[in-house]
């Protein structure tokens, strides 16, 4: 099987070096993306298309919204591929959207451990 390039996805802002991202959390999103594919999650394709779909249904002409739609297309393809249950997703968006408006600007964010699962 021939590694996906990342590069020739719809959209993806990127320079003449490669993707670029405006904050760490898109970097991370993108890499795990990457390594969920390699591992075997879910193929290229799937992935591709969960992507398109969420670009051609949410339409952001100037980009600014991109990696949340990333996000959004990883969210279905991992609950797709049973790789996240999507009541615990819903609870675990619930507990950061909680956890971000009581947090002092400025200050990070951090999530009670009660509300990390225990595996």
């Amino acid at each position: 099987m021939n590694a996906p390039d990342p590069l020739m996805l719809p959209g993806l802002p990127r320079d003449d070096e490669g993707p670029v991202f405006a904050e760490p959390w898109q970097a991370q999103a993108f890499a795990l993306t990457l390594r969920l594919h390699a591992g075997g999650a879910f193929s290229w394709a799937d992935w591709a298309a969960a992507l398109s779909d969420e670009l051609a249904r949410n339409p952001d002409p100037d980009g600014a919204q991109y990696y949340n739609h990333w996000v959004s297309a990883l969210e279905r393809v991992s609950t797709g591929a049973g790789l996240v249950d999507p009541g615990e997703l819903d609870a675990r968006r619930h507990a950061w959207a909680e956890a971000y408006h009581r947090t002092p600007h400025g200050q990070p964010v951090e999530l009670p451990s009660h509300t990390m699962r225990k595996t």
